[in-house]
């Protein structure tokens, strides 16, 4: 079989060597991926007319309306003995209408329009798919293709809801441009409003997309818009993989809030999660047919040991049909941008990434415990996207440090646009759901007496302050090719995150975004505030997320000052508590007149305005710290500046 893999060609494979020699011992397994994902395409193209037709199966599958008005719905259930359609439509007949065994595991029904050529089922009436086992049991389902599902009051199971509005919304404003720096602003539409209660689709159009707007965010990141039933859940136990969650409102109301954002010049991204499914029966995917398989694994294998859900079968045709088409779905029917895949370090690895700390070491990434079909599904996945889509942007949510994650597939690579740099916000905090935000890490209870900035700040509220634009303005400028903030932390949102459960009582009060505290003009929230947005249009100017990584040129322990260069500017931050620095040389490399962009110290930040705006710094031909020229510049204490060199264009 070895050999079949060395006949392998990965076109631009010495690109990747170029970039990192060390993997060349590993090319057996990168030609070994290379020649599944090559096969998995043939394959494609011969029995499905090619990946176009076959991501398209939300055409062919669930309940789909032709143009003479009969409905034809189709479902893939190998292990059921016979499945029946009931519902509102038939007075919740279970045997009036049996779907017809086809070949595959596939199976259909037409239904003819009624007497007055409307649809035999009503828009936004309830449907179930009745499946009786080879068992004898009698089992009560959703379409896994469904494309609505809403929760009754006070019912736990949620129902499949049949969607097909006579006036459905259409789309108005194209796609912007996929942004050179991505900066993003991650959100949750249910805890985006300071009001103790699930908010909607609507609100997030009407009340945060402007914010955004005015940030200088170019893109939305949504999570927990596939349908989930647990809300606690966050949106990663989800039951209904082609709804969007109906907790906030209709899909209209989606499209008309992704519709907007496109108006602002905004691309959204959905979290989508394809690494795992809940495993709820009766609203869910798992045991759809009545098997412990179908879309899974069987057991132990299909099972998450520490997410209590269940892995799907990547190397499954109609899984693969599913999860190609999901993702194909949101892209044409609502008009998303890209995706942040959810899970992909559990997906990668046998183990899950469980117990595993990724020390780095090659070895860990190759080898039985990679499991290849679902490398190959990723590779198919990003190829797939980056094919129909060009502009179209994905993120890998990977915490093992993967080579070439982020490398085309051409390359032998995953085809990612970005990575999420996780080390980077569990470096300052462990940030986890629950967990307190980090203005509240650095500031806690004086958070809810001493913000007001018609007293004079406290020690903690001003260290607290000063530290939290600090730490954003160095994550934004040294962390990556990107910048995720997570909603709130742009005015530094006091308390934590902690959605309604068992355990505090199904309380709303955390799981709420407080932008009230921005309307009131005298709270320092807005200080907070003003600075993200104008360190965003900083960055829009002069693009340092699209620059080539930063020359540190200084990060000194004692001074606790460090300096780098990137996209042509200059930043110095000096983390000192009580030493302002004065007279203090910094090298840089292009020679000439420096001046202040942005100044974490400025009174409208809540800074204490200790620098002359009006300052200019000049370069002199004086070597220093690998740099060709230096200067002389004043850092006050717990302060970020940037520099910009008014003799030199940005990188735009």
């Amino acid at each position: 079989m070895a050999d079949t893999w060395d006949n392998v060609t990965i076109p631009e494979f010495n690109s990747l060597l170029q970039m990192d020699p060390y993997l060349k011992q590993y090319e057996k397994d990168f030609r070994r991926r290379y020649g599944l994902f090559e096969k998995r395409l043939f394959l494609l193209e011969e029995a499905e007319g090619g990946f176009d037709q076959f991501t398209r199966s939300y055409r062919t599958f669930g309940v789909n309306r032709m143009a003479d008005n009969r409905l034809v719905l189709r479902e893939w259930a190998p292990a059921a003995e016979a499945l029946f359609l009931t519902g509102d439509f038939n007075g919740w007949d279970n045997f009036s209408h049996p779907y017809e065994k086809k070949e595959f595991g596939k199976w259909e029904l037409c239904l003819p329009p009624k007497h007055d050529n409307s649809p035999a089922i009503e828009h936004n009436t309830k449907l179930k798919v009745v499946v009786h086992t080879k068992k004898g049991e009698r089992l009560y389902r959703i379409s896994p293709w469904a494309k609505y599902a809403i929760q009754s009051e006070k019912q736990v199971i949620y129902d499949w809801v049949h969607w097909d509005p006579p006036q459905p919304y259409l789309h108005i404003h194209p796609r912007p441009k996929k942004p050179q720096s991505l900066r993003i602003y991650e959100s949750h539409v249910g805890i985006a409003s300071p009001d103790p209660k699930v908010a909607s689709y609507t609100n997030f159009t009407t009340n945060v997309l402007p914010r955004i707007k005015d940030l200088g965010y170019n893109c939305i990141q949504l999570m927990a818009v596939m349908e989930h039933a647990y809300y606690a859940s966050f949106g990663y136990q989800v039951t209904s993989f082609f709804a969007a969650s109906s907790r906030y409102g209709t899909p209209e109301e989606l499209k008309q809030l992704i519709d907007t954002a496109h108006s602002l010049d905004i691309v959204v991204l959905l979290d989508v999660v394809h690494s795992h499914a809940s495993q709820n029966t009766e609203d869910g995917l798992n045991s759809f047919d009545g098997s412990d398989s179908c879309f899974f694994h069987s057991p132990p294998r299909g099972e998450h040991a520490l997410w209590g859900s269940r892995l799907f079968n990547y190397s499954s045709w109609e899984v693969l049909r599913f999860l190609l088409s999901n993702l194909r779905w949101w892209m044409e029917e609502y008009r998303f941008d890209g995706f942040r895949f959810d899970g992909v370090t559990s997906m990668m690895y046998h183990h899950h990434g469980i117990g595993s700390m990724f020390s780095g070491d090659y070895s860990e990434y190759f080898g039985l415990q990679v499991d290849e079909d679902s490398l190959v599904y990723l590779m198919t996945a990003n190829h797939v996207l980056h094919t129909l889509y060009p502009d179209c942007i994905t993120i890998a949510e990977d915490v093992s440090g993967m080579p070439a994650v982020c490398r085309s597939v051409a390359e032998g690579g995953l085809g990612f646009d970005y990575r999420l740099a996780m080390a980077i916000p569990d470096k300052w905090i462990q940030s986890l759901v629950g967990d307190k935000s980090l203005a509240f890490w650095l500031m806690d209870k004086e958070m809810y007496t001493n913000m007001s900035s018609l007293i004079p700040m406290t020690p903690v509220i001003d260290r607290g302050i000063q530290l939290h634009k600090m730490i954003r303005l160095l994550t934004h400028a040294l962390g990556g090719e990107g910048y995720l903030n997570f909603m709130g932390n742009e005015f530094g949102h006091p308390e934590w995150l902690d959605f309604p459960r068992k355990g505090n009582n199904e309380s709303y009060h955390y799981a709420r975004r407080q932008y009230n505290l921005l309307d009131t003009d005298h709270l320092r929230y807005r200080q907070l505030y003003d600075f993200d947005r104008d360190m965003n249009r900083t960055e829009d100017k002069y693009g340092w997320l699209a620059a080539p990584p930063a020359f540190v040129s200084a990060k000194h322990e004692g001074d606790k000052v460090i300096v780098f260069e990137r996209g042509n500017v200059l930043f110095l931050l000096n983390f000192h508590p009580t030493r302002s620095q004065t007279n203090y040389r910094v090298a840089v490399a292009s020679p000439g007149k420096y001046t202040i962009k942005l100044d974490s110290d400025e009174v409208q930040y809540g800074g204490h305005g200790r620098l002359d705006h009006n300052t200019e710094f000049f370069t002199e031909p004086q070597p220093f710290n690998e740099r060709e020229n230096s200067m002389l510049v004043y850092i006050p204490c717990r302060t970020a500046l940037i520099l910009g060199n008014d003799d030199t264009e940005s990188c735009y």
